[in-house]
């Protein structure tokens, strides 16, 4: 073991600097931060609140839009385990999907041989309409899932996942819409970063998404990414 640290810069908070200079050094942090040694981009107070969902809900299938180097599909993973060995649910289950897996391939097979007893690989487009009928093949028939939505945050990917993949949200479940954070002007990093979640949220709300409800109440922590993107169905 290398005497180098794996750790992540520290965001510093000046009591007299505007709230908007801590957050841009948050955004920063979380680039560069891991799980496992897996690159894991997501806000702390955001995984907290995920922990109590999972639980809240007795969830035992994640399905991730969007695995990237796998790192948060590792963390659903453990979490799942854990609730598992509290008696909570029975077997965990983590479904991640992206266009290419070989990435995270890599990265699961360096930290857990056995990885694939609890992890399910889909290589495919979130705009395709074909997808989520292949992972309806490999979902449980009693699943209760979460989803967890973390694809190109742009208007047409954010309603694609809607549409194909709010189905497997059970009565009281969620389905989190991630880093709608890129449509408020004050929390964008760079000119660059992609637009269109929220625009696509209340789309999606307004007509076959009308049986969800944003829970603007779990930005818990104060701080989230996931700007109106905490939604629970409350109907069938």
């Amino acid at each position: 073991m290398s005497g180098e640290s794996a750790l992540p810069a520290a965001a510093r908070a000046e009591l007299s600097a505007p709230v908007r200079e801590l957050w841009l050094q948050r955004i920063h942090q979380l680039l560069f931060d891991s799980y496992l040694g897996v690159p894991l981009h997501k806000l702390p107070e955001d995984l907290r609140v995920y922990e109590h969902l999972l639980w809240e809900s007795a969830c035992d299938t994640v399905i991730e839009l969007g695995t990237n180097l796998g790192g948060s599909a590792l963390w659903f993973r453990d979490r799942l385990a854990t609730f598992a060995a509290y008696g909570r649910i029975r077997r965990p289950h983590v479904i991640t999907i992206d266009i290419s897996a070989e990435r995270a391939r890599e990265s699961f097979d360096a930290v857990d041989p056995d990885w694939r007893d609890t992890i399910t690989l889909v290589e495919g487009d979130v705009e395709d309409p074909a997808l989520a009928e292949e992972v309806r093949r490999v979902v449980g028939p009693d699943a209760r899932c979460l989803v967890s939505e973390d694809t190109a945050h742009t208007h047409e990917s954010t309603l694609a996942a809607l549409r194909g993949f709010s189905q497997f949200v059970p009565p009281g479940g969620f389905f989190v819409v991630e880093d709608g954070f890129v449509d408020v002007e004050e929390m964008r990093p760079a000119p660059d970063w992609p637009r269109g979640v929220q625009s696509a949220i209340r789309e999606w709300l307004a007509g076959e998404g009308a049986g969800f409800r944003v829970r603007r109440d779990l930005a818990l922590y104060g701080i989230t990414c996931h700007v109106e993107g905490y939604l629970q169905r409350v109907a069938d």
